[in-house]
């Protein structure tokens, strides 16, 4: 007999911890100690020692010819579109289903977003709607690989060149991912990479910048280092800069992830296999469209698609399953992601951000519908587990389609007394 979903006061299928993240041991250890023991912490003069040897291995590893270290991902997307010549007052294309950063760093390098949709297959920008939202004053588009997916550089590429159009990368998910064997970050004019606690790579915080062109390397440095010049570059410095410069404790950290990147990836790839084979079993749970043109697939979250007119027999909304599936063990997001123009984090003065004038809530139909009604978000560090780990998530969320029964009879109150009771336990 099927045990009572947990969220009702049944037994979990998973009560075990999952893999911790981030993954560290004596490697990252040394790697501070010597750092530390060294006495040279900070990042100036830049680039410090091991702030530029990363750089340069990891630009490497992504098939640019240069790569900046920096303080954030937010940092490097907003001095990356200044390093690029776009104009404050200019307009910037990014997608509407992301983090807000993605907008607020070209609100921060004086520009205006302007919000495209996503494609319902892959989440990632539409390259339709950015054709759509090109006016006059665009002059960026900022492309997110998401989750899972790499966004359509291809058609990206195409409208970009033939508009003049600076295309940045927002690599923030895709440590490591390759579209038709070339490396992310390598595939526009520059990429934004973030090194924050959940990233695929981290140091706790932290930020790199990769590009093929040398006078945006140039722009960069000046840019992140408080308007100097970078080594051998005698030129008088242009801009007004800030100190936006990795420390070498960070650094150093960050030389060992890289190294444990590839092993990382193959667990991920085979847990989700698991998931991808387990949730084709389930009505109403869609996975996310995976383009053949992907060469290498970076799984920043395992995201799918929750139908609730399909899932057990109809009844159950997005949130509903969330706790339950979380209740059995699994721990997981619906609204991991707002959608930006009904996001209540990218409200600006507009004393302030003079050139952007806001956006309609429901502009974006497939990004709203993904954030407060499809989406389900389940947490990397799971995928690097065994495959005994996945069949359990799978397992779950079997168990959830089964009793979706008991969910669609519990009322709104029994099922909130029945979580608080479980938090009380536990």
């Amino acid at each position: 007999m099927r045990s009572p979903l947990a969220l009702l006061g049944g037994t979990p299928v998973r009560t075990a911890p999952w893999p911790a993240w981030p993954e560290r041991g004596p490697e990252e250890e040394r790697a501070v100690l010597a750092a530390l023991r060294e006495g040279d912490w900070g990042g100036f003069p830049m680039p410090n020692t091991r702030a530029e040897r990363f750089a340069d291995a990891f630009a490497r590893r992504h098939d640019a010819a240069h790569g900046l270290c920096v303080a954030n991902g937010t940092v490097s997307l907003e001095i990356a579109l200044q390093a690029l010549g776009v104009e404050p007052g200019a307009e910037v294309i990014v997608p509407a289903y992301t983090f807000e950063a993605t907008a607020a760093a070209v609100l921060f390098a004086g520009c205006a977003p302007v919000f495209a949709d996503v494609d319902p297959r892959t989440w990632c920008i539409d390259p339709d709607a950015v054709e759509a939202a090109i006016t006059p004053r665009t002059q960026a588009i900022v492309p997110v690989h998401l989750a899972m997916q790499i966004a359509d550089m291809d058609r990206i590429a195409e409208i970009a060149d033939r508009l003049g159009l600076a295309v940045l990368e927002d690599c923030a998910h895709a440590h490591g991912a390759r579209w038709r064997g070339r490396g992310v970050g390598s595939l526009g004019d520059a990429g934004s990479f973030s090194f924050q606690t959940t990233k695929l790579m981290s140091a706790g915080e932290g930020g790199a910048v990769t590009t093929s062109r040398g006078e945006v390397l140039d722009r960069l440095h000046a840019l992140a280092n408080c308007g100097r010049q970078r080594p051998g570059r005698a030129a008088e410095a242009t801009v007004v800069g800030h100190n936006y410069r990795m420390t070498e404790l960070q650094a150093a950290i960050l030389e060992v992830q890289l190294a444990r990147l590839d092993e990382q990836h193959e667990r991920r790839a085979r847990s989700a296999a698991v998931l991808d084979r387990g949730l084709a079993e389930v009505p109403g749970l869609e996975r996310v469209h995976s383009d053949a043109r992907l060469t290498t697939r970076a799984i920043y979250q395992y995201v799918f698609r929750f139908q609730s007119e399909a899932f057990g027999g109809g009844g159950l909304d997005r949130d509903t399953f969330v706790a339950a599936l979380s209740a059995e063990g699994v721990p997981c997001d619906g609204r991991f992601y707002e959608s930006l123009p009904a996001s209540p984090l990218l409200r600006p003065d507009s004393r302030r951000y003079p050139a952007w004038g806001g956006a309609d809530p429901l502009s974006c139909p497939v990004a709203h519908a993904l954030a407060y009604q499809q989406a389900v978000w389940l947490p990397h560090p799971l995928l690097l587990g065994t495959t005994a780990d996945a069949e359990q998530i799978v397992a779950a969320i079997h168990k959830i389609a089964a009793g979706a029964a008991e969910l669609r009879g519990a009322t709104d109150t029994a099922i909130e007394h029945a979580r608080r009771a479980r938090s009380q336990r536990t």
